[in-house]
């Protein structure tokens, strides 16, 4: 329990102060726990804040699969497929990651935990949009244009961490899964 609660406390605090804000007793006191337990949980900073997403990733996963399950089974499923994958990237958690990923950069503890890290939740929600658009990932032009698609999702959350741009984000989705869709059905 109180793992869980210094985990979800971290991703509260570094979404709104970033990693500068987001010190062992910042988390601790937003967790409701002394610092002293939150050390015994998690030895550094890093080790807690790396935990924190990687717990908040498999739980977005997970409701990303429940979704789209709710989304017709035809070819028609890829914008809004697409939709879900942004509105994940646009979330808390990109927001987190974001401050990780810049602090990583002068940061070599940081930066040692996120590499794998990284790695994982890449190869994980590439697996999980093959998985959910039903292709076959062996073809290299397949898997080369779902990872740009992911890369334009990723680059749609950037932007938008600055100011909210719904309304053209979601045509250029639209217009991105009219393209997506042709290279994948060409007939």
């Amino acid at each position: 329990m109180t793992r869980q609660k210094l985990m979800s406390a971290a991703i509260e605090v570094l979404v709104e102060q970033g990693w500068a804000g987001a010190t062992v007793g910042a988390i601790a006191e937003r967790a409701g726990v002394s610092r002293g337990a939150c050390q015994h949980h998690f030895p550094t900073r890093a080790a807690l804040v790396a935990a924190a997403v990687e717990h908040v990733f498999h739980q977005q996963m997970e409701e990303l699969s429940r979704r789209a399950k709710l989304l017709p089974p035809s070819r028609r499923r890829v914008e809004p497929l697409l939709n879900l994958l942004h509105d994940i990237y646009a979330g808390p958690l990109f927001t987190a990651a974001t401050h990780l990923w810049v602090a990583a950069v002068a940061d070599a503890e940081l930066k040692t935990r996120l590499l794998p890290l990284q790695a994982h939740v890449g190869r994980e929600v590439h697996r999980l949009t093959v998985e959910l658009l039903g292709l076959e990932d062996r073809d290299p032009g397949v898997r080369d244009s779902v990872r740009a698609t992911l890369d334009l999702l990723r680059g749609l959350a950037l932007a938008n961490l600055l100011q909210d741009d719904t309304a053209r984000r979601r045509k250029v989705i639209a217009h991105w899964a009219r393209i997506f869709e042709a290279q994948l059905h060409p007939d």
